[in-house]
């Protein structure tokens, strides 16, 4: 079965993830098995985003969340944030047309006030511009750390609690959620990591806590359709029982 025949026969099926969340990983190995520049793998791994982008788009999938920078990653030599920064603005312009022929939403979330602000302001014309779309969210997280998200929040609850807002004996895990950077959006069902790393690395801690978890040893750069394919079938195949028991009949 060719890619399109196998993504028309997936699509609408019921056991499809309503939102992926990727961690894309490797692109550093790439360049440096290569003898290339970081910034090379990164440049490489644009070509996967838009592959994984387009496919779920086509299956209908609702959210797709990728891990597209760190706040951790602030710490990586100097050159190689500017360079990664005019990479982000390049490739909002650019993937625009894309994106929205695909009709493709695009948000953002994490600190991204750190953002230098012509790449911010960038990011925020383009969300602004695809807004009218009301098929797949692309959500990117940039300067973006799982604990930061979750001290954040905590950090909010006790400012609104300290006004009188709410009362902290009546703290739920739905008030919770509600302080996080983008509660509207459905936790993810299928978390997939390339490069073949065994670990989270930060992302999405709250959110995470019953996803499927799916990694592949391909570096980033080489993900492409039929890899996110692969991970999708996985996924339909798997058993969730979030912490209960099968129910026997």
């Amino acid at each position: 079965m060719d890619l399109e025949k196998e993504i028309a026969a997936l699509k609408g099926d019921r056991r499809l993830p309503d939102h992926i969340a990727i961690i894309m990983d490797g692109n550093g190995r790439w360049a440096k098995q290569r003898k290339l520049p970081r910034i090379a793998g990164h440049r490489a791994g644009r070509e996967s985003v838009r592959c994984v982008v387009r496919t779920a788009a086509k299956l209908g999938i609702s959210v797709l969340s990728l891990y597209t920078f760190s706040l951790e990653n602030w710490t990586r030599p100097k050159r190689e944030v500017q360079a990664l920064m005019t990479f982000l603005r390049n490739v909002l312009r650019s993937e625009y047309l894309e994106l929205n022929e695909n009709n493709v939403r695009l948000r953002a979330m994490g600190r991204l006030e750190l953002l230098p602000d012509v790449t911010r302001k960038e990011l925020e014309k383009t969300i602004e511009k695809l807004s009218g779309n009301d098929g797949m969210i692309l959500n990117l997280c940039l300067s973006y750390s799982g604990r930061a998200e979750i001290l954040d929040a905590v950090n909010r609850i006790t400012e609104d609690a300290g006004e009188g807002k709410i009362s902290a004996g009546t703290i739920d895990e739905e008030t919770f959620r509600s302080y996080l950077y983008s509660p509207d959006l459905p936790y993810p069902d299928l978390l997939i990591r390339s490069s073949g790393e065994l670990r989270v690395s930060n992302f999405l801690l709250w959110q995470i806590a019953y996803s499927e978890i799916f990694v592949t040893d391909l570096y980033w750069p080489d993900f492409r359709e039929e890899h996110l394919l692969a991970a999708v079938n996985d996924f339909m195949g798997r058993e969730r029982r979030f912490g209960g028991v099968k129910s026997r009949k």
